[in-house]
């Protein structure tokens, strides 16, 4: 349990030095670039200058990385991830005030098409079996792949463009990036309702002990449906 909160730091903070170094990586090593932050607008800027099996490999192990992680962290805490992401969370609080079926009767879609850190752990939460977690996942992200893939290819010239562009001013956008993810990392340390600080306190009852029965009360439903 601690290794999955541990995993899920870890991502995180790899998103954010992948964020904040993007205007150097994604010209000077594109696939360290894409394995610290895989958003689609690096994906788009890094494809071209990566050869298909580095590209589908480091890409998918980097997307799906903490995806099972937040899912089990959903399912083991499922009250106490509720209650997170309807407090700090406009876009999904209302699943939660909805109940699971609110975000079941979407799951799939948004398990398939954007399966972030919340969608993940709403996941676990409320009840999507693993099996059907993880088939989507997976053929999610590889269709997402594919079709970044083919656009950069597509638009291949206008790509190049934009690279040429941050590598003319890459360090102002450096600087601008820095100081950009230094406020995050600020705001995430000092506030209460932060990422950080949820995956801290998940593993720690109101007394401070661990626990790992919080938000079992998912019915019937078992990790390993």
């Amino acid at each position: 349990m601690i290794g999955a909160v541990t995993i899920a730091a870890i991502s995180l903070v790899a998103g954010w030095v992948g964020q904040a170094l993007a205007a150097d990586l994604v010209n000077s090593r594109p696939l360290l670039a894409m394995a610290l932050n895989p958003r689609n607008a690096i994906l788009v800027l890094v494809t071209n200058k990566l050869d298909a099996i580095p590209y589908y490999t480091v890409g998918f192990s980097r997307l799906v990385f903490s995806d099972p992680v937040n899912y089990l962290l959903g399912f083991w805490f499922g009250d106490r991830i509720l209650a997170w992401i309807k407090k700090r969370s406009r876009t999904y609080g209302p699943f939660v005030d909805s109940g699971s079926q609110g975000f079941r009767k979407y799951s799939g879609i948004l398990i398939f098409a954007m399966p972030n850190n919340i969608i993940c752990a709403l996941a676990g939460a409320t009840g999507v079996k693993i099996r059907t977690f993880v088939a989507l996942n997976v053929t999610g992200t590889l269709t997402r792949l594919f079709l970044v893939r083919r656009a950069g290819e597509a638009f291949e010239s206008p790509i190049q463009r934009v690279l040429d562009w941050i590598a003319q001013y890459r360090t102002p956008l450096l600087v601008v990036s820095v100081l950009a993810v230094a406020w995050t990392v600020f705001g995430e340390f000092r506030g209460d309702n932060s990422e950080l600080s949820a995956l801290r306190d998940l593993t720690n009852d109101p007394d401070g002990e661990t626990s790992a029965t919080d938000g079992d009360d998912h019915g019937d439903t078992t990790a390993g449906d």
